[in-house]
């Protein structure tokens, strides 16, 4: 293959803890990077910039990496980002605003054609936003070995389930998007509309022009809203009678229009007495259920009866089942914000601490988690009875559960947004092609969540063709989590079996089995110390690479997060992002950050590869195999950031790569001048260590400036996040 003559790695700048790990981390890497001529290039997309580029007053790079995504020239090192609820950009918008940026306010309810084209730039931002534009190419995560023999050889605590224990998982099991799901594979190119015939005999387009290739799975389905309602009272019910801490596990952040829906539902059903005496009261406030009661109760003061209604919402907490509390020092509940309860990151860490959550007064008990749609609550079920049965997973015996997940071209529900609607009044949602021939329909009633999804065939073929590489490369069983009963899954499962037909697989154990089986049948092998490829669809790939990893590693911003783009490119993901706000917030408090950027090391390793391979740059392998070595060292020294003042934080992390990628520079012999470049810093930094950290520690303790939360000032966040002189002077005479 030539040269890729326009060949940068591109590092994304992000939101919350990431970002603010890139002041500190990226300077080194620049300063290392420019010595061996790799060139690197920096873009913002994070959620403030993408508001920003919506309304003409920032460059849109998203769009921009979107459209590299799909070259072979791509090599984007992307880190965690948020995926906006509604309340986050709301606050986000006000912050850009006290900036004096000419950001319009998010119109709740659009009653003019002004509002409407506001709300779909605005709608364009939040959630699930960055993913889908950037992976164009299907998913390789997986424990770097480096990371699983530290996880044994300092194993975290996983606790055990107490005998008796009353944990469990409630879903609807029917009614929901699993049960009322129909699929469709096209046997030609076609032109899609979606419309709703309401009982009163009009026809409203939902969607017009939904362009859909030969090949491609098309499917869709609905939420009953009275069976969610009726679901969610009896749950409300079963956890007050079983005296369980009652918490709701969504993923409002990606299902970004259906789960804040849901969301809402609980929010209604919790409250129901608060709702019907004062709903009209808060609707008429532009309060909503759907942004949760972080939103409804600072809104109240603004009522003439808002301490009537706040002293009805305690009440009702009080009667009520206990809540799950996310923050029980700042009262905030499991009902407060939809982005606080992704169901991802919530599930394992309840599974990891013995299935207890943390009540209103900081305690730990039992609970009743509530994931109402069944499509994948089994698989956390199936690890409660495990672990029930079993005993507590040990990380220092346990094998690994690595995923290579269908995400490419926004497959299956997270590329849903625009096709997921609200229905407003009672009918028949049909799928019809450019003919005006029915694929699909479902009657629907007012209140009803309808969505479809698209799979196109190309990632499809390119998935089976990345698990039977992985399975060949591991010599690992590659189990595909798919359910005939489901019918995208019996789609899916055609076209899984006429693609492994073009694979050599002789030797390898390839299976296809429900999540359900396949998680019970991963976790048999895990206690046996053995690993397993989890083969799965785009949200059980969200779902597994935060599971496993949690209870493997304690983490999931440990793993290796490689995605082989379809046309050539890379795209190197640093991990997961879930606890970046309390990070942020310690930081502003105490001038601490104790983010990991584990992942960010990881993911510049295959980075560096792809550029000494596509630009044909010799210094960037040496990067890579030298950022390798420097790794296992710092992991073997236990160089990640502690958890308390007076210990290294995130900054004091990056020193020490930074030391020990210098000394494995000027050790190295594939490339004299490179290490003739690195000795002088080498013994520059090993010489300064103690005055280095020493410069590092002297700031902990005392609030730290940086500007705002979702558009941080720059140069005071840069300040903040590089306090060592000693440090700063070092790389400036590199």
């Amino acid at each position: 293959m030539p040269p890729v003559t326009d060949q940068k790695i591109i590092y994304t700048h992000t939101d919350e803890a990431p970002l603010l790990a890139t002041y500190s981390f990226l300077p080194i890497v620049e300063a290392y990077a420019a010595k061996a001529g790799v060139e690197i290039e920096t873009r913002d997309i994070s959620v403030a910039a993408r508001i920003l580029a919506q309304f003409g007053l920032a460059d849109d790079a998203l769009t921009e990496l979107g459209e590299l995504a799909k070259t072979p020239a791509a090599n984007i090192v992307k880190l965690p980002n948020i995926s906006a609820s509604v309340p986050q950009l709301k606050a986000a918008i006000a912050e850009l605003q006290a900036k004096g940026f000419a950001v319009p306010d998010y119109p709740e309810a659009p009653s003019t054609p002004e509002e409407e084209e506001i709300r779909a730039k605005f709608d364009k931002v939040k959630g699930s936003a960055v993913n889908p534009v950037l992976r164009e190419g299907n998913s390789d995560r997986r424990a770097p070995l480096s990371v699983k023999n530290y996880a044994k050889s300092h194993p975290h605590t996983n606790k055990p389930f107490t005998d008796g224990s009353k944990t469990n998982v409630a879903t609807m099991g029917d009614h929901d998007f699993k049960a009322n799901e129909k699929s469709v594979t096209l046997a030609q190119d076609d032109t899609l509309s979606i419309v709703l015939e309401t009982a009163s005999g009009a026809s409203k387009a939902l969607l017009e022009g939904l362009k859909v290739l030969e090949g491609e799975i098309i499917d869709a389905t609905k939420m009953s809203a009275a069976n969610l309602d009726a679901f969610l009272a009896n749950a409300i019910a079963r956890a007050k009678a079983e005296d369980v801490l009652f918490s709701v596990h969504l993923k409002a952040t990606m299902m970004k229009v259906s789960d804040p829906i849901i969301f809402g539902h609980v929010v209604k059903a919790y409250f129901k007495d608060v709702f019907a005496q004062y709903g009209d009261d808060l609707a008429a406030a532009g309060l909503s259920a759907n942004d949760g009661l972080g939103t409804i109760l600072p809104g109240l003061d603004a009522l003439a009866n808002g301490a009537e209604i706040k002293a009805a919402f305690e009440k009702a907490l009080a009667d009520g089942p206990r809540l799950s509390y996310v923050n029980s020092d700042r009262g905030i509940t499991n009902l407060h914000v939809p982005s606080d309860v992704i169901v991802d990151a919530s599930m394992p860490a309840m599974i990891r601490n013995g299935g207890r959550l943390w009540g209103v007064d900081g305690g730990e008990d039992d609970t009743l988690a509530v994931i109402p749609d069944s499509s994948y609550a089994g698989v956390f079920q199936a690890v409660i009875e495990d672990c029930k049965a079993n005993g507590p997973l040990d990380p220092a015996t346990i094998g690994s559960v690595s995923n290579v997940g269908l995400m490419a071209q926004a497959a299956e529900e997270y590329g849903s947004h625009n096709k997921t609607f609200e229905i407003a009044e009672a009918g028949t949602v049909r799928v019809l092609n450019a003919a005006g021939d029915v694929l699909l329909e479902h009657d629907v009633e007012a209140g009803d969540i309808w969505r479809a999804c698209q799979t196109k065939d190309i990632p499809v073929q390119d998935w089976v063709k990345l698990a039977v590489n992985r399975a060949r490369a591991s010599q690992q069983p590659a189990i595909f989590w798919l359910d005939e009963s489901r019918a995208h899954d019996a789609e899916l499962i055609k076209k899984v079996n006429t693609y492994l037909a073009d694979h050599d697989t002789e030797g390898l154990e390839i299976r296809i089995l429900s999540p359900e089986l396949a998680c019970s049948y991963s976790l048999e092998r895990m206690r046996k110390g053995e690993d397993t490829i989890s083969v799965t669809g785009n949200v059980l790939r969200d779902y597994n690479t935060d599971l496993f990893p949690i209870l493997e590693l304690g983490t999931s911003a440990k793993m290796l997060s490689v995605v082989p783009l379809i046309n050539g490119g890379g795209l190197f993901e640093t991990g997961a992002g879930g606890s970046a706000p309390k990070h942020v917030e310690q930081l502003v408090n105490e001038n601490y950050l104790r983010w990991d950027s584990l992942g960010e090391f990881f993911a510049l390793v295959p980075s560096f590869e792809k550029y000494a391979e596509q630009a044909g740059v010799a210094g960037a392998q040496v990067l890579a195999d030298t950022l390798d070595a420097a790794t296992g060292t710092f992991l073997n020294e236990d160089r990640s950031p502690g958890r308390k003042l007076g210990t290294i934080d995130n900054r004091g992390s990056h020193f020490y790569v930074a030391l020990y990628w210098a000394e494995e520079l000027a050790k190295q012999t594939a490339d004299a001048d490179l290490a003739a470049a690195f000795a002088p810093l080498a013994k520059s930094l090993r010489e300064n260590e103690s005055k280095i950290v020493d410069e590092l520690l002297a700031v902990q303790g005392q609030p730290a400036d940086i500007g705002g939360y979702y558009y941080p000032d720059a140069e005071k966040t840069s300040a903040v996040m590089r306090p060592s002189t000693t440090l700063n002077e070092a790389l400036a005479a590199l």
